[in-house]
This record gives structure tokens, sequence and C-alpha cells, in this order.
């Protein structure tokens, strides 16, 4: 077995055919902007439509037996070992891909059916529970833990044909929005690799955006997958809370954690959620709504009309344009919404007073919850132990040399915030925001089909730039943590670019849906997607080296 944390060198006992990258930093310039992400699956024929869908192209490819599973995974895994060393986007690379990868072909040269995710390569972010792999949380206190079982949604994704390429990197228990606060590596964005992927996903967002996998799996308590996927050029997809069981996946804030989703485009990312939604009786707060076919969504854009979302009543949440977004978003932003009027939508803006209210809020309940849920890793119950001569020796040095800098403060702010004497005025007061913030949002989709939003108020910053300013980093949350604290259902994808890196740096889009209507949102999604003109959005870091090859 591999050991936890990979180096680059941990996968040459693979034996892949390799050919060298060029020199990989900031100051690369290629051209980013004439690549197709179908293009970017090595030794694959076009796909079986225009929809640039990774999934559907790997199975038309697997079905059709113009490719093997086997050949499949060693192409993804070339392409992993080459890009990992300028990324560091896993903290562990599982040994069982190609493994895995002949078992599909066998099943497959016996005419037997396989899952609709057969040979697809999943990374995992490492705060989900996989029992053939570590599952570190990016946390020192629970370094090389293995749980005895998978996590309700990788288990669903295994049944499914599914292969876990891997465990991704995070900040630290998901505590963090640059994913410098993991206590192993520092994970750099493909498209400049002297930036933040963003966080606390920035593993999993990176890995797609680099194609080292199909899709993966994060997490989002106020804004992990959301904001990553705008740093990294990605679509990602936080659903309602409720709509993916929370079983294996290690808690942060209870109330506001929900499993998420990446891909390269809308369609992959709506195939993965569909694929690990539903009811989880080891999850008291699944919702046992039932799961639509959100693929049948997902067509060709010459099938459209001339006005496909003709009718749709969307809202531009004014305070999201105030001062303090960077004005390249800003633009990107309203050139997303002209291209939304083209296709024949209502756009008109909307304000929610409340809106600033959410990000103290949230940093009170989320801290508060953290401060309950991690007192189980205390060397007893849970993570490692030190040695120590008394009990309380024992838990304290545990604690102290187990969780990181910023996992500290935030047990501690939540502690102070739930102690006797302060608690009707921070945590009670909170709920009481979360309250007036779950309201407005209900009122605002009475009138509008869905609400739209900058991801994040700029594009990826440096490495460092922020990392000796909590309150600067946690301001970056602002667009984000309402949703979670209203329990919606959240869809991120790339529209647009700003100056800086090699190429330019990715804009992500947010469209705010109602409570479970998921599907309406990935409906407009994929359409803005595919009619949307201008660049594909694929790293410099992979736009020559890979799709040339």
């Amino acid at each position: 077995m591999l050991s936890t944390f990979q180096s680059p060198r941990s996968l040459s006992r693979l034996h892949l055919p390799l050919r060298p990258l060029k020199a990989l930093s900031s100051s690369h310039r290629t051209a980013a902007t004439t690549t197709t992400t179908s293009a970017l699956i090595d030794q694959s024929p076009p796909p079986a439509s225009s929809l640039s869908s990774q999934i559907l192209s790997i199975r038309h490819s697997l079905l059709s037996r113009e490719l093997t599973a086997t050949q499949l995974a060693e192409s993804c895994l070339s392409r992993l070992l080459l890009t990992e060393p300028h990324l560091n986007s896993f903290l562990h690379i599982s040994d069982s891909v190609l493994r895995e990868a002949q078992e599909i072909d066998d099943r497959l040269s016996r005419n037997e059916d396989v899952g609709p995710l057969a040979g697809v390569l999943v990374g995992v972010k490492d705060n989900i529970c996989t029992a053939d792999m570590p599952s570190t949380g990016g946390s020192r206190i629970l370094e090389s833990y293995r749980p005895p079982f998978d996590a309700t949604a990788v288990k669903r994704v295994k049944e499914l044909g599914g292969i876990v390429v891997g465990k991704t990197n995070l900040d630290e228990f998901g505590m963090g929005s640059t994913t410098e606060g993991s206590a192993y590596k520092v994970t750099s964005n493909p498209w400049d690799v002297s930036r933040v992927p963003g966080g606390s996903s920035g593993g999993s967002a990176a890995a797609v955006s680099a194609r080292q996998c199909a899709v993966s799996l994060g997490s989002d308590t106020g804004g992990s997958v959301r904001q990553p996927a705008s740093f990294c050029g990605v679509v990602g997809l936080k659903p309602t809370y409720g709509r993916v069981s929370r079983y294996g996946l290690m808690a942060y804030a209870s109330s506001l954690d929900v499993i998420g989703c990446f891909g390269s485009s809308v369609a992959d990312a709506g195939i993965l959620l569909g694929a690990i939604s539903g009811h989880d009786r080891l999850d008291a707060t699944s919702s046992h709504r039932g799961v639509p076919d959100f693929s049948i969504h997902f067509t060709s854009a010459d099938t459209f009309g001339a006005k496909p979302l003709e009718g749709l009543r969307v809202g531009l949440i004014c305070e999201t344009l105030d001062s303090g977004v960077d004005p390249g978003v800003t633009s990107a932003v309203h050139a997303a919404a002209s291209h939304l009027e083209e296709l024949g939508c209502v756009i008109k803006e909307v304000s929610l007073p409340s809106f600033s209210l959410g990000l103290p809020a949230y940093y009170i309940l989320a801290s508060s919850e953290s401060s309950s849920n991690l007192s189980r890793y205390d060397g007893i119950r849970y993570g490692n132990q030190v040695a120590a001569e008394g009990l309380n020796s024992l838990y304290g040095n545990s604690r102290a040399l187990g969780f990181g800098a910023e996992v500290k403060m935030r047990i501690l702010m939540g502690t102070y915030a739930l102690s006797a004497g302060y608690y009707d005025a921070y945590y009670k007061r909170a709920q009481q925001v979360r309250t007036v913030i779950r309201n407005s949002f209900k009122a605002a989709l009475d009138e509008n089909d869905i609400l739209i939003s900058p991801a994040a108020p700029s594009a990826a910053y440096r490495i460092g730039e922020k990392k000796n300013d909590p309150l600067a980093m946690y301001a970056g949350d602002i667009m984000t943590v309402n949703v979670n604290l209203a329990g919606l259902p959240a869809l991120v994808l790339p529209c647009g670019f700003v100056e800086g890196g090699p190429t330019g740096l990715p804009v992500g889009l947010q469209m705010i849906g109602a409570a479970f209507d998921e599907e309406k949102l990935l409906k407009v999604g994929h359409i803005f997607e595919q009619t949307l003109q201008g660049p594909k959005f694929v790293p410099p870091l992979i736009a020559s080296e890979v799709a040339s090859s």
C-alpha cells in the first residue's frame, strides 16, 4: 500500500508511459483558449455529443469498445503523475485504480452491465471517509487514520462503477478558504501555480481543473465547493441540505455541512450529484424526497430554441456587487447576466438587506458547532495520542500537537460563544439572524426562479497573500455563507476572466435556487454553459503539454 502522503515518486511504480512537462511557473505562457475539455482525455475519441462531458465521453468510449477502462485509467494516472509535483492536489493515491479498471474491462468482455460511472476516476476530499485508504481530514491528529467504512456518497459512487483515484488535499477539517491550512502541503492553482486554488476543497477543485480525475467530491460548509470552483475555473455544485447523506463526512458544523460535486462541465457535476443523492437511514438529516433524473436536461446546443430560457425570472443580488468586489468580477457577472437575457431570461436587481449579516452569524454558528464536534479528538476516543503522565496533560498535549492554529482559534471562538453569560448575546442571536436570512431568500425566490451573484469577491490570489490576515480571508466568504445558512442549493460555473496569471484567471457565476430545486439550476447552468461564446476554461498547466499529446 502506498504511504499516506504521496510524493510524485509514489506513482512511479505504476510504470506508465510519460512525457516530461515543460517548466511550469506563473510566467509560463501558453494558449489556454484553443483546447476543448473533451480533448483533454488522452487517447479518447470525440465524445458522442458536443457536450464536453467527460463522464459521457468515457461511457461512450467503453460501450463502443473504442477504449478500455484500463487505457482510460492509465491515461489519467499519467497526467496525474506529470502535474502533481506542481499542484499537490492529493494527499493519497490509490494503488488499486488499474485493478479496478481491469475488473470493469472483464465485465464488459462478458457483456455484463456496468454502472453509469464505470471507468470514471473520482477524487474524494480527505474529510470524507474511505475504507481502503487513509482519511486524515488534513489534520495531524488523524494522521494515518483508516476508517473501517466508506461514506455513503463514496459507497454509492463505487456501486455505480466509479473508481476512487485518491484523497484530495484540504484546509484542516474544512476550516479555511485557501487550502494553505492543510497540515501536510499547500495546493496550487492550475491557472497559476503561484496562486491558491481556494478552499477548503482546493485539492478537489484543482484535480478536476487539471484533469487529474474526471470529477471529484468536496464538502461545503460556507462555500468550500463553490469558491474553489470559481478560483479553478470548474463547475461546483452545493446541493440542498439533506439531498446528500452526510454519513462518513467528518463533522465541522453539522447544521451547515453538505457533500458537493466538482466537474469540468455542468453535466458531469449533475450526473455525479444524481449518483450520490437520496435518503440514507444512517443520516437522520437526509431527505426522503425523490431524486430527479438530472441527465435528461443535458442535451447538445443544437437542440435549443432561439430563446431556450424564455420567461425565466432571474434576480441579480445587488448587495453582491457593492464596493469591495473586484471590478473585473463585477464586469464578468454583468456580462453573464446579459448572456442570460439573450437566452430569454428576465433580469432584475433584487435586494437582500440581511445579506451582510450572514458573515458574522456564520462564523459564530460554525465555530460553535466545531467546538462541540471536534471535542471527540482528544487522543482517547479519537485521534493520535501523545504520551503524558496525567490525563489532563494527555488531553492537552494531544490536541495542542494534533490541531493547527486555525482549528484551535475556531474552537476557542466557539467555546466562548457557547459559554455561560455569552450564549444569548452570540449563539442565540446568530440563530435569529439565520432565520431572517432564510426568510429573505424565500421571499426573493418566491418572486424569482433563481438568484445570481459572483461566487467570490475576487479571482484567485497569491499563496501567502492573506494567510496572516484571517479577517480578510473570512470576508472572502461573503458571497457563499448565506446560502448555507438558508440550506439552499447553489451552482457555480465559470463565466469569464480577469487579468492575472499566464492567460488570465477564471471568474465563477453563482446560481442559487429554491430548496431541492437542483434540477432547475442544472438545466439553466447547462444551457448557459453550452451557449457561452468565447474561451474554453482549460488551465495553461495542461493546455499544450497534454492536449497536444
